[in-house]
């Protein structure tokens, strides 16, 4: 029996490894373990609705291919809402000395475009974003559901936090390649006036100019940049909802309505997206200046621009990553509500390894 306060700081952290010494206890049979399997399964398939009222099976093709359209949801619209902001913190980055705030920067670019120039790069930012949401949502669902089933329940409870961790980074690796290219036009149009004032002029000019290196030149800083940003994305949100469901939310999540429930997931992602913002703004200033100057490196752009230069245009970000993020979880929960997915509650610790830290009978 380990000491009551001990256990709890230890599940308390969300960082730590285990600490504690497992008990030994009698392997099961074969058939026990195909009854645990099932049990655990059932357990992961649990939502707020009755399990008659789901569409589909936790983990079905069906379940992976809905999850992604609502990454193409969640991602392409919110994006392609904020390309206003978007558009001036890029000019932001790329020449602190013109536009030099915020406010000075849509005043500027209202004076010289117009309203419509507020818009420039909104196609490349939904069809590039679009296809990043169906990659970064649909596999992390695919990633942690196989990790999870890899290492096993007890462990999946244990590393929860690396088990986000990992997944969401092995899925950004992949939506990244597919949002380089139109993440390259969206730039070059926004920050090089007289470039080109649509994808369609703009890719042609660019594979031209450069070849096919032209839309994945910034793909290494853009791992840079999103990883991170997607790794404290999904951990920081699956732990907000966590705490918010145990010490702040006064009834356990199954009687909570969809509506409280989606609340519940617009505050945890706008405090993920907060963090976010701060963890990738570094190399989103890189990419930035790297997508508008051609023949550019990553390393020439981050000592051009010095330790200071780096972080210009955070407050944007912020304002505008923090939104994001709430608004991608809200939208892509309401996805999961709309098609009556499986919505798995906070996870708890299974019975098998309470048994073995002494904490049940």
């Amino acid at each position: 029996m380990y000491p009551n306060s001990l256990t709890q700081l230890a599940r308390a952290n969300p960082f730590s490894a285990p600490l504690f010494t497992l008990q030994k206890v009698e392997e099961p049979s074969t058939q026990s373990l195909v009854t645990k399997h099932e049990a655990n399964k059932r357990t992961l398939a649990a939502a707020a609705v009755a399990d008659s009222d789901v569409s589909c099976e936790f983990g079905s093709q069906k379940y992976y291919a809905l999850c992604g359209f609502g990454g193409i949801l969640s991602c392409g619209i919110t994006h392609t809402a904020v390309v206003p902001l978007d558009l001036v913190k890029c000019r932001l980055q790329v020449d602190p000395n013109k536009y030099k705030s915020i406010f000075r920067g849509f005043s500027i670019t209202i004076k010289e475009d117009g309203m419509r120039g507020l818009a420039k790069g909104w196609a490349p930012t939904f069809i590039g974003y679009s296809m990043q949401g169906l990659c970064k949502f649909g596999f992390y669902e695919v990633f942690k559901t196989t990790y999870g089933d890899l290492i096993g329940e007890e462990n999946a409870y244990l590393w929860r936090t690396s088990l986000y961790l990992a997944a969401s980074a092995s899925a950004e690796f992949f939506a990244d390649i597919a949002l380089a290219p139109m993440e390259a036009c969206k730039v070059r149009i926004q920050t090089q006036p007289g470039y080109a004032n649509t994808l369609r002029q703009c890719a042609p000019k660019m594979f031209a100019e450069e070849g096919l290196w032209a839309f994945y030149k910034g793909v290494v800083p853009l791992w840079m940049r999103q990883i991170p940003y997607t790794m404290m994305k999904f951990a920081c949100f699956e732990r907000t909802v966590e705490m918010l469901y145990k010490h702040v939310v006064p009834k356990p999540r199954s009687e909570c309505s969809k509506s409280e429930q989606l609340v519940v997931t617009f505050v945890a992602g706008y405090i993920a997206g907060v963090f976010c913002a701060i963890v990738s703004h570094p190399a989103d200033s890189v990419v930035s200046v790297l997508n508008k100057e051609s023949g550019s490196s990553a390393l020439g752009v981050l000592k051009k621009l010095g330790p200071r230069g780096v972080w210009k245009g955070l407050v944007a970000r912020i304002i505008m990553i923090g939104t994001l993020t709430a608004l991608q979880w809200f939208i892509y929960d309401s996805v999961k509500v709309y098609f009556r997915l499986p919505r798995p509650p906070p996870p708890e610790m299974p019975e098998s390894l309470k048994k073995k830290l002494g904490l049940t009978e």
